[in-house]
């Protein structure tokens, strides 16, 4: 197959997934976003008979145009530009996740400071701030007291992007020192890490360490319905244990859809690339069937007498 990789950086998490392809024997495109240009009916990249894109471009701006241009030409490209629309921005993570019934942390939006400071207020201390859009745990806020939060919504106001004039207000949820990160492909969990700190932010990005984690029952459906809420895809699946550890209830914070996944590897057992290539080469397999009107079983839109490559 030809595979494509967006992409703005070659980070470990790509140089794996390169190496997993190159070994299958797949021919690789890379297509530095950087250096493309995108029209409405044609790119400047080499697109041209590629059997599936997939988005790993660090910059969430670039990742949600590169990949709408692509499916606009007709392109394969996974993740979506749905799903990338809905997991980018937080607010509209939060209101999929709430629409389809999957357990999430209590949030509210305001457009100024003071709806904002009514917001924390009827949270109670503490509570989170956090940007809309951003990883890595950047720029978010564990708020304890009303001076704390005069003081950073007051240098939110002055920000001149205009993210930083929607406030998005969280409860705080009182972990047990550690969340879930579960990588999953079309709701299906790949493998899973705990990642733990003192700090009340875990994310193995701000030095938590990681430790392989048993999907339970209750944590797989989660990570369906997340899924499922969001689109689908290659993604990386957040959750808080909020009855303690072990305590098998769980609340879905957010779902990431250009996941890094080179600490999961560390920490799990799981051939985690090898897992997300046979994925890849089931969805191009997928996009090609349905390109020439099958249903995969050599059924589709041809006559009877017709056979269906």
């Amino acid at each position: 197959m030809r595979i494509g990789i967006l992409y703005s950086r070659i980070r470990r998490d790509e140089k794996l997934l390169l190496e997993e392809l190159r070994d299958r024997g797949h021919e690789i495109e890379k297509i530095d976003v950087r250096k493309q240009r995108f029209g409405l009916e044609s790119t400047t990249a080499n697109v041209a008979d590629l059997d599936l894109v997939v988005d790993r471009c660090l910059s969430t701006s670039r990742s949600l145009y590169a990949t709408k241009f692509l499916d606009s030409y007709g392109v394969p490209v996974v993740n979506s530009p749905e799903t990338g629309d809905v997991c980018a921005d937080k607010a509209k993570n939060s209101l999929a996740l709430a629409e389809a019934d999957v357990p999430t942390p209590a949030t509210e939006v305001a457009f100024t400071k003071e709806a904002a400071m009514e917001a924390i207020e009827s949270f109670g201390y503490p509570c989170v701030l956090k940007p809309v859009v951003g990883s890595w745990g950047r720029l978010m806020a564990k708020i304890d007291t009303r001076s704390a939060a005069e003081a950073i919504l007051e240098h939110k106001e002055t920000l001149g992007h205009y993210e930083h004039k929607v406030f998005y207000v969280q409860e705080f949820v009182d972990k047990p020192g550690r969340d879930v990160r579960v990588v999953a492909v079309d709701g299906e969990p790949v493998a899973a890490m705990t990642r733990s700190s003192e700090h009340w932010l875990t994310n193995a990005a701000k030095g938590g360490t990681t430790e392989s984690f048993d999907v339970d029952d209750r944590a797989l459906e989660l990570v369906e319905r997340a899924s499922a809420a969001v689109g689908g895809g290659m993604l990386g699946i957040d959750l808080m244990e909020v009855g303690g550890e072990g305590s098998g209830e769980y609340t879905v914070h957010e779902v990431n859809h250009t996941v890094e996944f080179k600490a999961l590897t560390e920490a799990s057992d799981v051939d985690v690339p090898a897992r997300v290539v046979d994925w890849l080469e089931s969805k191009a397999e997928a996009f090609a069937a349905e390109s020439d009107g099958s249903n995969g079983d050599g059924s589709g839109d041809a006559d009877a007498d017709e056979v269906v490559l």
